[in-house]
Order: structure tokens, then C-alpha cells, then sequence
């Protein structure tokens, strides 16, 4: 079973809290991103991730002083989203770490597809971000994450805009199960964006303090008031309710 999550816009540096263990597997394709991204002026860049004066500065800047193999930070320790904040991996124990080492993946539109532990930077590039050099991400990665995190059970955490990376390419040996953490209001199911990234985080850190191995362990994840509502969920989809 693999595990897939989103990357979250805010990231930090941190070399002391644990060592990275490898670069990332499509760090070639990942400088040609580099690259097309220096050749950018300021104002096309901050058109490109739509975002304030401050941010643009900040991240053009890190692109024109970009080195992707020193001063490393474990990509699961770099992103500072909500999601990172509630899976809390810089606290897991040895059982908890090997887990995820084995199961979690982390889409990006920059580097691809991350296991936890891979070095990265701090970086901006949505997948959906209209990179017109290097092309639209979705066409410009392809098949390539798919098949570097294909597996019989692909667990899906991740957001529509990065599983789709993913989904486009599914075969028919894959069971590709979305879990879906909502409220039923008016008889459907809606899903708060802020509530949802806090239960992927616990979803992730349940499965790892668990071991879980197979789709019948998600269904016990009881956190943040969620609980597995059968009568809601089918094969492909697991849907959890807040109380």
C-alpha cells in the first residue's frame, strides 16, 4: 500500500532535526523546472503563483540562489502546512519513521514525487500552475509519478489537484481508495478544506502509530471527532464523518 499526500505552499529549512536520507528520485527533471523558473523575471514569476509582493520576492529569490543538493531538509520536515502539522513526523518513533519511509509519498509539481526522507529546498510551483516553457506540469511529468508511486492499494490523501497526477494513469490491478473526512449537511457529504488537511495529517500519523497495511485498518481511524460511516462509503471511496 502507498500512501499519497499533497505538498503544502509554506515550507522551512531545518538541518538539524533529522537527516535527509537521498535526493529526490526525478531530480534532473526537477532542474529543468529550476532553470525555466530563473529565466523568469520577478513580475512573471508573481504572476505565476498569484501571491503578494513579499512572497514573490522571497521565492524568486530562492529560485536564482537555488542549490537542490546542499543544505537539505527531510521533505517531510520542510512543509509546515496543517497537514504536517497534525501527522507531527518529527516526533514518530523508529516503527512510526520506518512506516512512512515504506508507504508515504508526497506529490509536487517541482520535484515530482518525494518519499519522506528525500532532501529538498524551499521552493513555489503548484502542479497546476501554468509553466508555459516547460509546458503544463500535468503533461510535462506524465506518467512518471504514477509509476514511481504505483502499488495494489494506493491510498489517496492527496487534493484533486495533485491526484489527478495519479488517477489519469490508474491500471487495472490498482485499487485507488480516496478517503473522504466531511459533515452531512442537508443529507451530502461537504468537506471544509482546513478540517479536511488536519485529518489527513492524523489520518497519516494513525496509519504509521498502527502499522495499517491493508484498506480494513483505515476504517478504525476515530480522530478529531471522524468516524467511518459505512453506509456512506463504497469500494473506491472511505468516508468519514465528524460527530
Amino acid at each position: 500500500m502507498k500512501i499519497i499526500i499533497s505538498p503544502a505552499k509554506k515550507m522551512n529549512v531545518d538541518t538539524d532535526t533529522l537527516a535527509p536520507s537521498g535526493l529526490p528520485v526525478f531530480l534532473e527533471e526537477t532542474e529543468q523546472l529550476m532553470e525555466w523558473m530563473r529565466r523568469l523575471s520577478l513580475a512573471e514569476a508573481k504572476a505565476l503563483w498569484k501571491c503578494n509582493d513579499r512572497i514573490a520576492e522571497q521565492n524568486y529569490r530562492r529560485f536564482q540562489e537555488m542549490d537542490l543538493r546542499r543544505n537539505l531538509t527531510p521533505a517531510v520536515i520542510a512543509y509546515e502546512g496543517i497537514q504536517y502539522q497534525y501527522m507531527a513526523p518529527a516526533v514518530f518513533g523508529g516503527a512510526e519513521t520506518e512506516y512512512i519511509r515504506e508507504h508515504l509519498r508526497i506529490l509536487s509539481g517541482f520535484y515530482g514525487v518525494l518519499k519522506p526522507f528525500d532532501g529538498v529546498v524551499p521552493y513555489r510551483l503548484e502542479m497546476q500552475a501554468k509553466a508555459s516553457e516547460a509546458g503544463d506540469l500535468y503533461r510535462f511529468w506524465g506518467e512518471k509519478l504514477y509509476r514511481e508511486a504505483a502499488d495494489e492499494v494506493i491510498l489517496n490523501l492527496a487534493s484533486k489537484e495533485y491526484s489527478r497526477c495519479i488517477e489519469k494513469y490508474l491500471r487495472p490491478e490498482n485499487l485507488f481508495l480516496t478517503v473522504t473526512f466531511g459533515e452531512l449537511i442537508g443529507g451530502k457529504v461537504k468537506q471544509k478544506g482546513t478540517f479536511a488537511k488536519m485529518a489527513r495529517g492524523e489520518m497519516v500519523r494513525y496509519l504509521a502509530e498502527n502499522q495499517v497495511e491493508e484498506p480494513q485498518g483505515i476504517k478504525g481511524f476515530d480522530r478529531l471527532d471522524y468516524h467511518f460511516a459505512e453506509e456512506l462509503s463504497t469500494e473506491t471511496e472511505y468516508v468519514f464523518l465528524k460527530q
